[in-house]
Order: structure tokens, then C-alpha cells, then sequence
């Protein structure tokens, strides 16, 4: 069978806590700057709790299935009534749920996000049975598709190996957004892999890990990671906007106005709305506006899947987001 686009990585359930009780102090070690504090011995009131469905294979998957790609997903999930409720909930967004693993022993993946009143979070994640993603149930050898979007696998850069081979073997374009584990490999073990995909996403705080450089020096960072592949880098900047950079070329894409609520799959969502446009067959600048406003949709709802796009955005709509070309130095912080 062929897809159009097939997602790999996590499945998690993600539970969203709101308190006004959570202490707030200033850190700048921290990517955000700032820690939340929770007084142990105590019991802390929650103002606003929600339940929703996570990780990065079904969050890009929703956007895939949701702007019209057939969309199959790729994750491990436990034998447990959260597994069956996230592939009953991907299901009816359409996408194909025959190829998800399930762990006879570990639990499904789970996360509980804290959110402060400016949607800024912090995540304490089980990843369960989704860190044990098995390569000999993957079905690339039976199936086809055109676009390969990869996310986190736990570390396991032998298994993303075998999958970015398999992808080439079966002519898909490959995407990828390392996770924590896989980047903390540093880049002598994930540059022969970056080498041989399409596109790269990483954050800025990611892009100058993986450089050894300072996350101010942007360009020098974006400049230096370009130059170990060939294909297309995107580099997110939290609430200051999105990079891309490709054919030597620098653009950049900001924010849209109005109150954040929720940060949580903001990144998912930009990545995989910037690939279902290249899909669609959509140039790069408007790639990166369908991107934005993909990941606006989810940064003012509550949920990694809530605010994800239904359809592709009107022309006059996509046309309202500005994308400038960066010719001189790249704003630091």
C-alpha cells in the first residue's frame, strides 16, 4: 500500500495542569528561564485540568490526515486502555493505525504538563512502550510512501539508521526531529544520519547543542548545521518565530499575534505543517506561512491536537503571514 506520508515516534497521554499555587523564579540555566516550584507536604489546587493525546508520530500525523495526505503512524503503545484510547482517537482522524506496535509489557507513554499563566510548560513524561519501538515490526519493506516524518527514537540511533536506509530504499523524502535522547548523542553520532535525510528540525537551544556554539550566535549556528547536509534546515525559536534555511538561503517566519495558552506541540505542528505543504506541493516561503499558522492553532488552544489545522489555510489568509529572506546578522538573545 502507499501513503502519502508515513509518521514515526512516540504516543503518549498528556495531562494538562493549570494552578495559580505553582511558584514562579527566575533560572537562567533553564531554556525558558524561569522554573516553576511546587511546595512539597502540601496540597496545591488545579485550576484548569485537560486530558488530550500526544507524542510526535500522532501529533503529525493529525496534521498530515487533517490537510488531505493519507497518513498512516508508526509508535509503540502499551496493552492498556490509554493505548486503545489514543488509537481509537487517531482513527477518526483518519489515519492509519495497522502499523502500531503494541508492548506486551510496558505501559503506553505518558505526560504531565505543567503550565504557567504565559503557556510556557514544564514536562515530567514516562516514555513506557514507547521507547521500545521494535525495528522488526516496521513495515517499510511491504509498503511505500512519499514522505517519511521522523521524531524521536529514544536514543536508539541504530534503529533510526535502519529506518532512514529503509526510507531511501523505497524512494520517500525524509524528515526528521531528534529527540532529547538522540541529540544528546552529539553530532559525531548523528551526522552520517543527517546526511541522508531531506529535512532537519531542531530548536535553536537543539541547532547549538548539536554545533557546539552559543544559542545567540544564530547565524553562526544555522550556518555551520546547514553545512553537514544538503537538504532543508528548519530552525524553531520558540515565541520569537521559525528559520529556514536552504540553497544558501536564510527565511524567516515570526509569530502571529494574540495570547499563547498552551506551548506544548507547538513544535510538532510547525514541522508538520511545513512538510504537508511541501507534500501539497507548495514552495518553501509558503511552506513556512502554512507552518506558522499550523502551530498558532496550537499554541492558542489547549492540547498538542486541538488547534492543529482542519483544512489548508484560504490563500488570502496564508498570504497575511510576512516571511522576510535574512541577509544580515540574525537577532541574538
Amino acid at each position: 500500500m502507499k501513503y502519502d506520508v508515513i509518521t514515526i515516534g512516540s504516543a503518549t497521554q498528556d495531562v494538562f495542569i493549570r494552578s495559580k499555587a505553582l511558584e514562579e523564579q527566575k533560572d537562567p540555566l533553564v531554556p525558558d528561564g524561569i522554573d516553576v516550584c511546587v511546595p512539597l507536604g502540601s496540597k496545591i489546587g488545579i485550576d484548569e485540568l485537560t486530558f488530550s493525546t500526544g507524542g510526535g508520530a500522532t501529533n503529525a500525523a493529525t496534521t498530515f490526515s487533517r490537510l488531505g495526505l493519507k497518513t498512516a503512524c508508526i509508535a509503540r503503545i502499551g496493552k492498556d486502555v490509554i493505548g486503545q484510547a489514543i488509537k481509537a482517537e487517531i482513527k477518526k482522524e483518519k489515519i492509519d493505525t495497522k502499523f502500531l506496535q503494541i508492548d506486551p509489557k510496558e505501559k503506553t507513554g505518558y505526560s504531565v504538563v505543567l503550565l504557567d499563566r504565559t503557556g510556557r510548560r514544564g514536562i515530567l513524561t514516562h516514555r513506557g512502550a514507547a521507547q521500545n519501538l521494535q525495528a522488526k515490526e516496521l513495515p517499510l519493506k511491504k509498503t511505500t510512501c512519499r514522505w517519511l516524518y521522523l521524531t524521536s527514537f529514544g536514543g536508539d540511533t541504530k534503529l533510526a539508521k535502519e529506518v532512514i536506509t529503509s526510507g531511501k530504499r523505497i524512494g520517500a523524502k525524509i524528515s526528521w526531529n531528534p529527540g532529547g535522547k538522540e541529540l544528546a548523542k552529539g553530532l559525531r553520532a548523528l551526522r552520517p544520519l543527517i546526511k541522508e535525510i531531506d529535512v532537519l528540525h531542531v530548536n535553536r537551544e537543539e541547532a547549538a547543542q548539536l554545533t557546539e556554539l552559543p544559542p545567540r550566535h544564530l547565524q553562526d549556528v544555522i550556518k555551520k548545521l546547514a553545512g553537514f547536509f544538503h537538504g532543508i534546515l528548519v530552525v524553531t525559536d520558540g515565541s520569537h518565530g521559525a528559520y529556514v534555511h536552504a540553497d544558501g538561503k536564510t527565511f524567516f517566519v515570526g509569530t502571529l499575534k494574540g495570547k499563547p495558552i498552551n506551548t506544548t506541540g507547538a513544535g510538532d505542528a510547525f514541522g508538520s505543517g511545513f512538510i504537508a505543504a511541501l507534500a501539497k506541493g507548495k514552495d518553501l516561503e509558503t511552506a513556512l506561512r502554512i507552518a506558522a499558522l499550523n502551530a498558532d492553532g496550537v499554541v492558542k488552544s489547549m492540547g498538542a491536537k486541538a488547534g492543529i489545522l482542519r483544512s489548508l489555510p484560504k490563500k488570502n489568509a496564508v498570504e497575511k503571514i510576512k516571511v522576510t529572506q535574512v541577509r544580515a546578522e540574525i537577532k541574538k538573545r
